[in-house]
């Protein structure tokens, strides 16, 4: 299959050195904190990166772990939680953690990984941050838009698509774009926003209910940390869906497009042992990812009763049999 890359001059990962550049024998502990809609699963690939350049949880490394899978009703209280310690740095996913972190402290580096840095105004430009702030963009506004188009060339007769809407994380100009991508095909688009865990099968069913021919599941930590039940529930409503990270078609997804996971979390935990060696943040250019993927689950497809044309299934990175 041959690989397609998008937006691939708009950012590029930084070059490190040996393990021995990180972590020096006898240094201090660094100290750091997370805030996060997402389970401490998912950033296992982030701490293995860490590992790897030489921060070591337990040895080296003190993780505060209770902003884990923080709902977004929690984060004051957890926020306030975290910042007693004085952490070296805290980690964050998606605008809501960012802003809450921000709010609270503007001198404790805060590394991050969310859709738009510059669009939410999380920092005043990708070079130069000037604020507290650095980690990786992921140009989720882009990659929306792209997703749906990925899902009108795979279901060309599509009349109405559902989007699943994270409603503290998709903005209005996001949910515009698409909207007006969607007219010029001819193509409603009905928009679910989802405010809490519990609100993911009902907008699901929703979606399904006004004609949805297929879902688009916007770029969301709160999306991705259920995508589980994301997964299991479009599958039992026989409704395709696209997802933002190529790994979750591996995990069942039908359709995905996206820089693969594993990269953007080596870019994070590259940006991160900088901030931890002394780098300010606010002279830190937050980073974008460079490489982007296709994955269609073709076992998912026949589960559907799908079957798609060779010539749609060439375009792909990679296809599960």
């Amino acid at each position: 299959m041959r690989r397609r890359e998008f937006l691939g001059a708009l950012g590029g990962a930084a070059v490190v050195g040996p393990r021995a550049v990180f972590a020096q024998q006898g240094e201090r502990i660094r100290r750091i904190a997370v805030l996060a809609p997402l389970p401490a699963t998912v950033w296992a690939r982030f701490f293995e990166e860490l590992r790897q350049l030489g921060f070591i949880e337990g040895d080296n490394l003190a993780v505060d772990r209770q902003g884990f899978d923080a709902r977004y009703d929690q984060f004051p209280a957890i926020v306030a939680a975290l910042l007693k310690d004085r952490p070296d740095a805290i980690l964050c996913g998606g605008d809501a953690s960012i802003r809450a972190m921000q709010a609270a402290t503007t001198t404790i580096p805060i590394v991050a990984l969310t859709d738009d840095m510059v669009g939410a105004g999380l920092v005043q430009s990708l070079s130069h941050p000037n604020i507290n702030t650095t980690g990786v963009s992921i140009l989720a506004g882009d990659l929306d838009g792209k997703r749906q188009e990925v899902l009108l060339d795979f279901f060309p007769d599509a009349r109405r698509l559902g989007v699943l809407s994270d409603a503290q994380n998709n903005t209005a100009a996001q949910l515009q774009a698409l909207l007006d991508a969607a007219r010029t095909r001819g193509v409603r688009l009905s928009i679910h926003r989802i405010q809490q865990i519990s609100d993911i099968t009902r907008a699901i069913d929703a979606a399904k209910a006004e004609g949805a021919a297929a879902l688009n599941v916007l770029a969301s930590p709160l999306l991705h940390g259920n995508r589980h039940m994301v997964i299991a529930h479009v599958a039992a409503s026989r409704l395709p869906a696209i997802y933002q990270w190529p790994d979750t078609a591996k995990e069942g997804g039908l359709l995905a497009y996206g820089p693969p996971f594993a990269e953007v979390f080596r870019q994070l935990a590259r940006q991160l042992v900088k901030v931890l060696q002394g780098a300010k943040p606010a002279d830190l250019p937050v980073e974008q990812p460079t490489k982007f993927e296709l994955v269609v689950n073709l076992k998912t497809a026949r589960a559907l009763g799908l079957t798609f044309a060779p010539t749609l299934l060439a375009r792909a990175d990679e296809v599960i049999e």
